[in-house]
């Protein structure tokens, strides 16, 4: 029996995220699990009078690919994407993790070579092309979020497809307010952190790249960062799953970090002079999403958290820190999670998960 949810999820990745019209082309890369979604899409492309070309993607392929690929596969795989990028509209990608730890064996060096020589092909998406992306729930996303697969499908579905037109007035005091702040300070267990986010601007997150969504982002002044951080939810990178990350910063750079993974949580750090200096600061917002599931497109929307990311920052919040890495990692300030604070200019903004201004308390859920 087919699922009503699915055709007005494709109905909001069409023309909510894409805002698709008459005529564009769209690419859809998907995971062959999302067959009863990517049938929805395909039907509502049609009836939009666009036209879809459709690509079907799968770990276990692509675990292959990366780690044999010579240096002029990607070079070539740059050549034709580019190509067909500006030969298009939009792009909707469909992921859908089955296996946690697939892209493990491959090496950090054949992930940061991918980056360089497909660097062309993924700014010029970025900055020129309508994209969102969406992660279908599977049973391996499922295990993760320790829930069954039924339960965890209706949990995906319910999250996704929420108003994100009321969102986006919800956050835009936000906006502002971080807009006109300098100084912030993060304070909860094993975190006491300060930096400036001064003169930087800050992005409204409410369903335009990111299904599901709920964040407004900005990036700290580079060298601006002093104290330590430790996050306290699951941490994937390239199929390593890190706990109880921390870190210590002076002038902005990176002079400690521990894990559970320490090792290649260093490997990562090295991966450039820019993986050591922050590229994102943001504050999760969606009231829907309240416990971890080692899914990033999730968990750094959690209500009652914040993300801080070293590498690369973005460039509508352009910082000057450049990296082959941006790494979410995630702390949750809500009682349960051991609570905390955060301050702007000296100012209590958020106790515990909750926003104390009132000009902020449309945020709470």
């Amino acid at each position: 029996m087919k699922d009503p949810r699915l055709n007005k999820l494709a109905k909001l990745l069409l023309s909510h995220s894409l805002k698709l019209e008459e005529k564009e082309k769209v690419i859809i890369n998907a995971v062959p699990s999302s067959k009863p979604l990517v049938k929805e899409i395909l039907k509502e492309v049609y009836t939009l009078g666009a036209v879809p070309f459709l690509y079907w993607d799968d770990e276990e392929t692509t675990r292959i690919i990366m780690e044999h690929a010579p240096d002029e596969q990607f070079r070539l795989t740059n050549k034709w994407d580019l190509e067909q990028f500006k030969d298009t509209d939009a792009l909707l990608v469909i992921r859908g993790e089955a296996n946690d730890s697939e892209y493990a064996s491959i090496r950090n060096e054949q992930f940061v070579k991918r980056g360089e020589l497909m660097k062309a092909s993924d700014d010029y998406l970025y900055e020129n092309q309508k994209w969102v992306l969406f992660e279908y729930p599977t049973p391996g996303a499922a295990q993760k979020a320790k829930m069954n697969f039924d339960a965890f499908y209706d949990y995906v579905l319910d999250v996704s497809a929420v108003d994100y037109d009321a969102m986006h007035r919800a956050q835009q005091p936000l906006k502002e307010l971080m807009e006109r702040t300098d100084k912030v300070r993060i304070v909860s267990p094993g975190t006491d952190l300060s930096f400036s986010i001064k003169d930087i601007p800050a992005v409204i997150c409410a369903g335009s790249h990111n299904v599901p969504d709920g964040e407004v982002y900005t990036a700290p002044v580079k060298n601006s960062v002093n104290g330590k951080i430790t996050y306290n939810t699951p941490s994937p990178y390239q199929g390593v799953v890190h706990q109880q990350v921390s870190f210590t910063f002076k002038d902005g750079k990176i002079i400690e970090a521990t894990s559970n993974q320490t090792t290649k949580l260093h490997e990562v750090l090295d991966t450039d002079e820019g993986a050591r200096y922050i590229g994102e600061f943001a504050l999760g917002l969606n009231p829907a999403i309240k416990e971890p599931m080692g899914n990033i497109l999730f968990d750094e929307k959690i209500a009652g958290s914040l993300h801080f990311t070293p590498g690369d920052s973005y460039d509508e919040t352009e910082n000057g820190n450049s990296s082959s890495v941006h790494w979410d990692l995630v702390l949750i300030q809500r009682p349960e999670y051991g609570g905390g604070e955060i301050y702007f200019d000296d100012v209590l903004i958020r106790k515990d998960g909750i926003f104390v201004l009132n000009e902020l308390k449309g945020l709470n859920p």
